[in-house]
């Protein structure tokens, strides 16, 4: 809970008065949930101060974020790599016998 809020301490709750917020995630695991939602929930106020504030407003909100996180405005793009035929798993291969 503590890290879902993470976004809201950041910028200051006076920000979130006017805010009802909802998030709906699904897949993963529960940390991974929390993580998305936190992402979610700080893309979306720098997308509505940019949309319904002006610019100076939402960059120091988005500076302020990144400051603290990363995470919290840009994605982690890795991916799990996909299994290949013949094999164990992605990269693993079978051990080679000479007898």
């Amino acid at each position: 809970r503590a890290k879902l809020m993470e976004a809201i301490h950041v910028v200051g709750a006076r920000r979130f008065s006017r805010m009802k917020i909802s998030v709906s995630v699904r897949g993963g695991g529960p940390v991974c949930q929390v993580y998305a939602a936190r992402q979610a929930i700080a893309k979306g106020l720098v997308a509505y101060y940019q949309k319904y504030s002006n610019e100076v407003e939402k960059s120091a909100i988005k500076t302020a974020l990144l400051q603290v996180d990363k995470a919290m405005l840009i994605a982690d793009p890795r991916r799990a790599e996909a299994k290949k035929w013949g094999r164990h798993s992605a990269r693993s291969r079978f051990t080679k016998s000479y007898r």
